[in-house]
């Protein structure tokens, strides 16, 4: 969302396109996965079409595993539970309890328990407004508190038959993480529905004002990081506020860099919550590269976000 990689356009479709004249020494694929498009670039090593094949294939086996619109995919297991323990695999449990860490690091501003909240608002079925009683109700089965998860008996357990994973705010950036350490790649970048990550050869990228998400805003160079972005002018309000169970205001949108794409997944949308004031605190305070592009043409930076070095495309509002 909101990115504009400057690059070579690829070949519509799930193609590659071998582009270097050393056969498969630089390969570019375009697929859609979750729901969204992926765009793989990989430079360097002995076969880079083999390389490709290894991280498509690691994100079509954390979409089978982990998405919840899969009824059948382990996750949607747990959800349909009942508040039973369901056994999941040690690398399911190790993310859920990253991203439960998360929840609390953010002062509840990320919850990956928002399932039961983003059914009462619809926002997998056409936006809709809950009634006060349905309201409470989804309240009550969200929330990362209620997600137990046993390391010794390999379980997870949602202790609310109605409470449910959503893995929205951070399954596409643990994938872009894995994706790269999997391809063995020296170099090149992937774009996973808006969010990048890009290692060894520098990657020119736009940010896109909130306001026109076809007008770039800010440029700046990704090497060996991830860049997301959370707004809501391409889907209206369907970012939640975990912390009362409403959507959050129209107010423009976050950019985050990190040296892993899943904290920069996690961060874009929890720093979108907290908004551009205390946000902007929160960035600042644990030392986060974040941009917040208000709506009026505003933009305010984090000290590690200016020493990036990005440039303006119109001129520069505090």
């Amino acid at each position: 969302m909101f990115l504009f990689p400057l690059s070579f356009p690829l070949l519509p479709g799930p193609c590659l396109a071998v582009v270097s004249p050393t056969p498969f020494r630089q390969v570019d694929r375009k697929v859609l996965a979750m729901g969204t498009e992926l765009r793989l670039h990989l430079e360097g090593g002995i076969d880079q079409v083999r390389a490709s094949e290894v991280a498509l294939a690691e994100s079509a086996r954390i979409e089978a595993a982990c998405s919840t619109w899969d009824p059948a995919s382990t996750w949607s297991r747990l959800n349909d539970a009942q508040g039973r323990p369901v056994p999941l695999e040690p690398e399911w449990i190790a993310l859920l309890a990253e991203v439960k860490k998360w929840h609390q690091r953010t002062e509840g501003a990320f919850d990956p328990v928002l399932l039961a909240l983003v059914r009462a608002w619809g926002l997998r079925s056409g936006a809709t407004t809950p009634s006060a009683q349905d309201l409470l109700e989804a309240r009550g089965a969200s929330g990362a508190g209620l997600l137990e998860l046993d390391l010794v008996a390999g379980t997870a357990c949602l202790r609310n038959a109605r409470a449910g994973l959503e893995e929205g705010g951070f399954l596409k950036g643990y994938a872009l993480d894995r994706m790269r350490k999997a391809s063995e790649a020296r170099s090149g970048w992937i774009d996973f529905g808006g969010q990048i990550l890009a290692w060894g050869r520098p990657k020119p990228v736009s940010i896109a004002d909130p306001s026109d998400r076809h007008r770039p805003r800010l440029r700046l160079v990704l090497q060996n990081a991830s860049l997301s972005c959370s707004g809501t002018s391409e889907r209206g309000r369907h970012i939640l506020d975990p912390r009362h169970g409403e959507p959050c205001a129209t107010w423009g949108a976050t950019a985050v860099v990190a040296s892993q794409a899943l904290m920069a997944d996690v961060l874009s949308t929890a720093l979108y919550v907290l908004g551009p004031e205390a946000g902007l605190a929160w960035a600042e305070g644990h030392q986060v590269a974040a941009a917040f592009l208000m709506n009026d043409g505003q933009i305010r930076m984090t000290r590690a976000f200016r020493d990036l070095q990005p440039t303006f495309t119109q001129p520069e509002s505090r």
